[in-house]
């Protein structure tokens, strides 16, 4: 069960626990808004953006069919962040509540903050961040324009949870078709477990299975309270009698560098590749994952897979 942050609501005046649209309207018929008004204020309106720009896919939550809130809801933010519900909501309002760094930092997380985000919210909150050198979870143009030019060798964008955050043309293309799953279903573990056509393309799959719920679990040992984490341990548990029979195991497998895998992929025939992963900042955090091919057969089946991905776009 997660554990609820409910931050105490500091002791002010009858103005200061309006909502944030009567608050400054009432305050400004008596006295001129203070700094810290004005601060409270310019927070509420920045969380509010940044909630609005973020899908619930991008955080492993089902969008379901009716949503008329643009991004995520304001109860969605607090389950991912862990705290209350109804305090997240009086922050949004800029009501004079003491925030604490343990749940601003919570909440830059389950925004997706960058490290220019998380910085600005801690500078409104007037709060030190404990963890200045928290790492951008997003995906920077000039990081897709790398996954362009490595085509026709495939190539991917992942985070630690094995979340596919981008790819290129051919990587789209390798295992099965990737822009015709929705968001939440491009997660590599869950793939591995789920999709037909991603698994019968992985030749040493018994192997494969056991590495990544391995992985994943050591992985986890650092999110063991984050609901984007837990969500997709619960979905995997659910859907996959193979997933369950492993997990049970309790194995740990730390990741590895350099090595070789074979896909049968459906349209070429065999692929040796090279697997590589490069961190793209601090670890653990995304990383930039490359198949190069083992041999000279490989390298001219990607070029014919490249070719057929980019005549069917």
């Amino acid at each position: 069960m997660t554990t609820m942050v409910q931050e105490t609501p500091a002791v002010t005046t009858a103005a200061s626990v309006m909502p944030a649209a009567t608050a400054p309207a009432a305050m400004s018929a008596g006295s001129a808004m203070t700094a810290s008004d004005v601060r409270r204020s310019e927070l509420a309106a920045f969380l509010r953006s940044r909630r609005e720009r973020i899908s619930p896919e991008q955080v492993g939550l089902p969008r379901g069919r009716r949503r008329r809130t643009p991004g995520l809801r304001r109860e969605e933010v607090a389950q991912l962040a862990a705290v209350g519900v109804t305090w997240y909501t009086w922050l949004e309002q800029a009501r004079a509540i003491q925030v604490s760094a343990q749940v601003l930092d919570s909440i830059a997380r389950a925004l997706l903050f960058d490290p220019g985000e998380r910085a600005h919210l801690f500078a409104l909150a007037g709060t030190a961040d404990p963890m200045p050198d928290t790492a951008c979870t997003g995906v920077s143009p000039a990081l897709r324009q790398i996954l362009e030019r490595l085509d026709p060798f495939p190539a991917c964008v992942q985070n630690a949870r094995y979340d596919i955050l981008a790819y290129n043309r051919t990587y789209a293309t390798l295992m099965c078709d990737l822009d015709a799953l929705p968001q939440e279903e491009r997660n590599c573990l869950w793939l591995t477990f789920t999709n037909r056509d991603w698994a019968a393309s992985v030749v040493d799959r018994e192997e494969q299975m056991r590495a990544m719920a391995g992985k994943f679990r050591a992985a986890m040992a650092e999110h063991i309270a984050e609901p984007a984490w837990k969500c997709l341990l619960k979905r995997l548990l659910d859907a996959s009698p193979e997933f369950r029979q492993i997990w049970a195991r309790h194995e740990v497998v730390q990741p590895v560098g350099h090595r070789t895998k074979t896909y049968q992929q459906a349209r070429v025939g065999l692929l040796r590749l090279d697997h590589n992963g490069l961190w793209t900042g601090p670890h653990p955090g995304a990383r930039v994952v490359t198949f190069t091919p083992a041999d000279e057969e490989t390298h001219e089946r990607l070029r014919r897979l490249h070719a057929l991905a980019l005549a069917e776009s």
